[in-house]
């Protein structure tokens, strides 16, 4: 039996029973909705509102229903018009008119909203344990390759020489930003919106400040209409769920280009790849891929909420059911992307004299032959110049800045000495960018001790 029949005279039709049921997707919150209505009931016993005997009676069997859900005994009713009703029924069931009492002073409007909170909050704490596995991984890598010489790029094409540690690096402080809006979710999460009934609270005394303590939340909602309606909190962290698969896209793209033929930087284990059914020769970077395509399904559950909301009057109204499958969906691509992606990092073996030969053939030590000019007094547009005509000549001989002879040089500039070849070595290159922030092989160091730290120390 429906929870609101008594205003109709017919059995609602099976296909819009079932066009309006969301039990398919929301009895994934039992646990939440058991446990906000053992505090519910805690708080309606303790104000005098039903009797303290019912409301512990009530309590108790809320948690039989929850013992007997996870251990199987009971499953759920897929029949049932959502997990709230559910619930209700089957406490019912069990204690006839005391089970009736457990929704005193409050609606299916405010019940949802606090159970979708308490799930995402739970979530987003366990998608930054996630977040945090994975920086941790990059830090180690980074740590490994913390001299491990490779070319930084831009345009994708060969700049300057940088470290493989440092461009692992770049990774991880793009996630500890993903951890750091994660807090800022959870924060804003944090209000508890029971007591705000249907849209205008209650006229039972009830306390709602009890009832947001025994569920371990800061503090309550402020108004009744916007707690019932707002669903800022989930449109927020499905954005955060973006940036996250956006940093972990632009991730695989280059994993995916490194593991190529073209690059051959890295190689993915055995256990991260897959082949081909004809070709015996591939090792195709699937994990890579499909995270790199399960970006776009994020993105779309974003987009999804935010049309839902975008056109709706105050306070619930039934397109906000919408919100549960784009954002558990959202939930469930990131988890799932974070632990395939991790054990793929971690195992990747790192081709570092690959690394090395990519950065001697890119002229992309130019920019330090400049420098070693205006640092012997030339300005520096002169000696980018004369540097040009360096790299043509290279080019022209197919040789390299380092195996140029000093001949050459001097033909271009009488500047140069015998001392440009120490200037332009790619150790020298490397390690004498030693700014705060840059890929010396003692800042990668600092950086990825730093890094880890500050995600032991609770992602500050």
């Amino acid at each position: 039996m429906k929870l609101w029949t008594g205003r109709f005279q017919k059995e609602l039709s099976k296909t819009t029973n079932d066009f309006n049921s969301s039990i398919p997707f929301d009895k994934r919150m039992y646990r939440e909705d058991i446990t906000g209505s053992i505090a519910h009931a805690t708080m309606l016993g303790e104000c005098g509102i039903i009797e303290k005997s019912e409301s512990e009676l009530i309590c108790k069997e809320l948690s039989a229903i929850l013992s007997d859900i996870e251990s199987g005994s009971l499953p759920i009713d897929m029949e049932a018009e959502d997990i709230h009703s559910f619930v209700e029924a089957e406490l019912t069931k069990r204690l006839g008119d005391t089970g009736k009492r457990v929704h005193t002073a409050r609606s299916r409007n405010d019940q949802v909203a606090l159970d979708i909170r308490m799930y995402l909050k739970n979530e987003a704490a366990g998608i930054q344990k996630l977040l945090c596995d994975l920086i941790s991984v990059i830090c180690d890598k980074a740590l490994e390759n913390s001299e491990t010489v490779m070319p930084g790029y831009t345009h994708l094409q060969r700049a300057q020489p940088i470290t493989f540690g440092h461009h692992l690096l770049a990774y991880g402080e793009m996630l500890k930003r993903d951890l750091s809006r994660l807090d800022d979710c959870i924060e804003r999460m944090d209000e508890m919106p029971l007591g705000s009934g249907a849209l205008a609270g209650t006229t039972y005394p009830i306390n709602r400040e009890l009832t947001a303590k025994l569920l371990g939340f800061s503090r309550v909602t402020n108004n009744s209409l916007d707690g019932v309606s707002d669903r800022d909190f989930c449109l927020e962290i499905a954005s955060v769920l973006s940036i996250i698969m956006v940093h972990l896209s632009r991730f695989s793209e280059e994993i995916i280009m490194w593991c190529s033929w073209e690059f051959k930087f890295i190689e993915l284990d055995d256990a991260f790849s897959t082949g081909s059914s004809i070709m015996p020769q591939k090792k195709n970077p699937d994990i890579a891929e499909l995270v790199r395509g399960k970006s776009g399904r994020v993105f779309g559950d974003l987009m999804t909420l935010l049309t839902v909301m975008k056109g709706i009057p105050l306070a619930y109204n039934k397109d906000m059911q919408e919100d549960k499958e784009a954002v558990f969906d959202a939930v469930d691509t990131v988890k799932m992307c974070l632990t395939a992606f991790t054990p793929m990092i971690e195992t990747m073996k790192v081709l570092k004299n690959n690394m090395r030969n990519a950065a001697a053939r890119g002229f992309i030590n130019a920019t330090d032959c400049a420098d070693y000019l205006t640092k012997k007094g030339m300005p520096f547009r002169d000696a980018y110049k004369i540097t040009g005509q360096l790299v043509a000549t290279c080019i022209d001989k197919n040789t390299t800045l380092e195996e140029l002879s000093i001949t050459d040089y001097q033909a271009v500039c009488n500047v140069f000495d015998n001392d440009i070849y120490d200037a332009i070595s790619l150790d020298r290159c490397v390690n004498e960018r030693k700014v705060l922030g840059s890929p010396c092989s003692e800042n990668v160091r600092f950086q990825a001790n730093r890094l880890k730290e500050t995600i032991e120390k609770g992602f500050v």
